[in-house]
């Protein structure tokens, strides 16, 4: 059965068949984050395509777009980055710098 996974920073919405790190349909596959995942229609053998996670600032669906959101440790939405910039490394403040400029 599947359920609709919805970004609430773009938007982006389409079926998800699993949420969480062990996907029961994939052998040996161990995410390193809960995930909304779809099995891959193009792949005969059991591959996936993960879509997106929670921010873990504010909770909210984000797919894995750079412009959505960005994974260090623990995913975050963009829009939690920004407001605590000052919280994280260097590198990853500078490539949301850059973000801010295109």
């Amino acid at each position: 059965m599947s359920k609709e996974f919805i970004c609430s920073s773009c938007n982006f919405k389409t079926q998800y068949h699993y949420f969480g790190k062990k996907p029961p349909f994939v052998k040996s596959l161990v995410m390193m984050e809960d995930a909304y995942i779809m099995k891959d229609p193009f792949s005969s053998e059991g591959g996936i395509i993960p879509l997106g996670s929670h921010c873990t600032i504010c909770g909210k669906s984000v797919c894995l777009s750079l412009e959505c959101s960005i994974f260090y440790t623990k995913r975050f939405c963009v829009h939690c980055v920004k407001e605590n910039i000052s919280e994280f490394p260097l590198e990853i403040q500078t490539e949301v710098m850059k973000k801010k400029n295109k």
